[in-house]
């Protein structure tokens, strides 16, 4: 299934996606996609109904971040081979972990702002998992059991407040709208394997990125497995996988957004983003 969230930012409703790519209402079935909903049981049976007979959404509504009820959104840093070789960096031994805060969530074509005092505001397409059940100390061959679906998470970065002022890279990834996630949840039995999965972003509309999953350092199995070692997974938690090669800090010269640009960005089978880069109020 896609599952998405539409309308006003804090009164999204549930809906799916059905065969002929229209928007249906799930609200009688679920009241909104977060907590015990994202249970891969749960979902299961919300995959037994008959899409058509759910009322039809008119119009073109704003579509909300897929998910609801994220308490954490992880990240993993440098976990695409070809990513850590254009950062002139060595390839991590275990996963870089680091936490972007999940105000920084927004819809996928929701604005992008450029935060006031940022220099280097980059770009990163990236493959979010979104947990399904609670996870603890959990064992890389039971770690899929774990997952709700996956969804195109667009990790944005300010890059002078990342890496040129003191402390760790949180608040270089934290701002407000730096956390588009969606269009949809895609559940896993529609994914197949997450571990081969093409990626691509945009800029203006000139390729910027174009990757794949397959040269991540750690698959998602090994991520959940990881993580869940040192902290509870949750219902609703997003895990950023990392980022292809072609990012604005890996150019010579290096390029970053500004205002008045488009970003746009798609994983294969998760749908695709679009923000229109402005300036923060």
């Amino acid at each position: 299934m896609k599952l998405i969230r539409y309308g006003e930012p804090g009164r999204e409703r549930p809906g799916l996606v059905d065969a002929d790519g229209a928007l249906r209402d799930l609200s009688a079935h679920v009241e909104d996609l977060s907590g015990a909903a994202l249970d891969p049981a749960a979902l299961a049976r919300l995959g037994t109904l008959d899409a058509t007979s759910l009322p039809l959404v008119e119009g073109t509504p704003r579509l909300g971040p897929c998910v609801a009820g994220t308490g954490k959104f992880v990240c993993i840093g440098l976990n695409f081979s070809d990513h850590a070789a254009e950062a002139g960096a060595a390839v991590p031994s275990e996963p870089i972990v680091f936490m972007k805060a999940n105000s920084a969530i927004v819809g996928p074509n929701d604005d992008l702002r450029i935060p006031r005092g940022a220099e280097k505001v980059d770009w990163e397409v990236e493959l979010g998992v979104v947990i399904g059940r609670t996870a603890k100390y959990v064992d890389k061959a039971d770690a899929l059991d774990y997952v709700a679906g996956y969804c195109v998470a667009h990790d944005v970065s300010e890059r002078a407040f990342q890496i040129e002022r003191q402390g760790q890279w949180t608040k270089g990834k934290s701002c407000d709208t730096f956390g588009p996630v969606g269009p949809w949840l895609v559940t896993t039995d529609e994914v197949g394997d997450p571990g081969d999965l093409g990626m691509w972003l945009k800029v203006n509309g000139e390729t910027m990125q174009k990757g794949s999953s397959k040269t991540m350092v750690f698959g998602v199995a090994e991520l959940i497995s990881y993580l869940s070692q040192f902290m509870s997974l949750h219902p609703g938690d997003i895990i950023s996988t990392g980022t292809p090669p072609g990012v604005g800090m890996g150019m010579k010269p290096p390029r970053y957004l500004k205002a008045g640009d488009v970003v746009e960005l798609g994983i294969d089978g998760l749908g695709a983003q679009r923000q229109a880069v402005k300036a923060d109020l």
